[in-house]
């Protein structure tokens, strides 16, 4: 059986594990397929040229400008809001001593390690998520200092002992976010995710109106989560699944979508070390920004359908990476250009079968060679090899294998050297004595060719045309040799 799910906060974004189970009785499970394979392979094997792929898609969507675009490249230092105030303030001299003291888990860079012991967290408030409040209400900070404590050190927690409740660990789980040294979404990506807010449909007339486009919107998250560092992409998908299933239960615990992201955008979105004042107007899209994250969380960690076929090409067919608009013209023709290639393939296939098997006919007709080799002399074995030497190119044996010589040609015979021969007085031999050999074909010239279509062919001829044949021949001869006999005197 495999399975296709790394384990959560996998910082080596494994591809696909496997795992051989020798029990009978579980080999008709269903095999889980990732559709996402070839994706997670291009992304953990070339990730310089997944980067580029799914940035060309991301800038098709949105406008990014030049600074930016390197800003989300990672060749710029992002510039944020409140990075160039004077004044820091009580908050953020606060927040900034709290992300100072750092632990294993709290205060530090995402590790798995640190996701794991957070992951219990989650997988305990998914089991209360009834609690009115949840996120909203604060734990007690007692409690919350020995949870917190114990997730550092490593000690194991139960969680369901009873002794902690369900506020301390929403709580707390908060507070792990907000001492991320950056925000779970990452600094990078701050203003992509501006920009993904202001997509918004268009009139007939081409102009931009109020209402949101959710399915650009939804392409250009699942476009830019691709990109996320793994453990941020394993962690956001843990905490986004989390708050869904919390808001599907908003008539119990009161917490729904747009309130849970209130909770959570300063923690997960909003850079570090900044006041609601440096965001002023980009406070309301931040917060609907994670507000509709919460509500299609389901489908933001699919890869689009375009980057599958690219990354599939990749590595099996060609090596262009092609964008959305393109794959849309492709498919149009696509039935055409498939045809040339699904024959190429075939046309190969059957080159291959027919090497395949004319070695082993070759092999097979050597094998017989050298049973017939070995057989004792007689008339059957000469006529076996006569066969063999008659294809010579196509039947050639090992050079291990002694070969037989070809027997000699004869000489072939036209009409014209017969009536000389016969004239002269040489014997003519039309039977061979020996029937180990094989006559020769006879050569027929021209004039015997015209001669043969006059009078048909032999063995369709009668008896009265045989014997005027033969008449015409011995009249043919006589005045040959007058003609010889006429020069022998005239030179004497």
């Amino acid at each position: 059986m495999a399975a296709g799910a790394p384990a959560a906060g996998g910082g080596s974004d494994a591809i696909c594990n496997f795992v051989i189970c020798n029990d009978s009785s579980l080999r008709s499970q269903p095999i889980i397929f990732n559709p996402d394979f070839f994706v997670e392979k291009l992304r953990h094997e070339k990730p310089e040229v997944f980067t580029e792929l799914v940035v060309s898609n991301i800038t098709r969507l949105i406008d990014l400008p030049g600074a930016e675009l390197a800003q989300l490249m990672g060749e710029e230092d992002p510039k944020l809001p409140g990075a160039n105030s004077t004044a820091s303030g009580f908050f953020r001299s606060l927040m900034s001593l709290k992300r100072k003291e750092k632990g294993v888990v709290f205060g530090s860079p995402l590790t798995e390690e640190g996701i794991a012991q957070v992951s219990q967290l989650i997988e305990y408030l998914h089991k209360n998520l009834r609690a009115e409040g949840l996120f909203r209400v604060p734990g007690n900070s007692i409690r919350q200092q020995i949870l917190k404590d114990a997730l550092n050190s490593g000690t194991d927690i139960d969680l369901d002992s009873g002794e902690f409740h369900s506020n301390d660990v929403a709580t707390l789980l908060k507070m792990f976010l907000g001492e991320l040294p950056e925000p779970l979404l990452t600094h990078k990506h701050f203003h992509a995710h501006l920009k993904i807010a202001d997509l918004t449909l268009f009139d007939e007339k081409g102009n931009k109106t109020s209402t949101p486009d959710k399915e650009r919107q939804i392409e250009a998250l699942q476009l830019l989560f691709l990109i996320l560092p793994a453990p941020n992409r394993s962690l956001l998908k843990l905490l986004l699944d989390l708050l869904y299933q919390t808001a599907k239960k908003q008539d119990k615990n009161k917490m729904s979508a747009h309130n849970l992201a209130l909770m959570f955008a300063p923690h997960i979105l909003w850079p570090r070390n900044v006041t609601a004042n440096d965001l002023q107007e980009n406070i309301t899209k931040l917060n609907n920004g994670v507000t509709f994250m919460i509500k299609h969380s389901q489908k933001l960690f699919k890869a689009p359908v375009y980057i599958r076929e690219c990354a599939r090409l990749h590595y099996l067919g060609s090596r262009a990476h092609t964008s959305k608009d393109d794959l849309d013209l492709l498919t149009s023709s696509g039935s055409k250009e498939l045809q040339p290639l699904k024959s190429q393939k075939r046309s190969r296939l059957d080159s291959c079968h027919q090497e395949e098997t004319q070695q082993r006919t070759e092999e097979a007709l050597k094998e017989l060679f050298r049973h017939v080799h070995n057989m004792p002399d007689s008339a059957k074995k000469k006529k076996l090899i006569r066969q063999f030497n008659k294809h010579p190119t196509a039947l050639t044996p090992g050079s291990d294998v002694p070969t037989s010589p070809a027997p000699r040609r004869t000489r072939s015979r036209s009409f014209s050297g017969l009536i000389k021969r016969k004239v002269l007085g040489t014997p003519v031999i039309l039977e061979r004595k020996s029937r180990d050999t094989t006559p020769e074909p006879v050569r027929v010239s021209k004039e015997n060719v015209q001669l043969l279509q006059k009078c048909g062919s032999p063995a369709h001829m009668s008896q009265a045309k045989l014997k005027s044949l033969e008449g015409q021949k011995e009249e043919s001869c006589r005045r040959m040799r007058a003609r010889l006999l006429s020069k022998d005197s005239s030179s004497l």
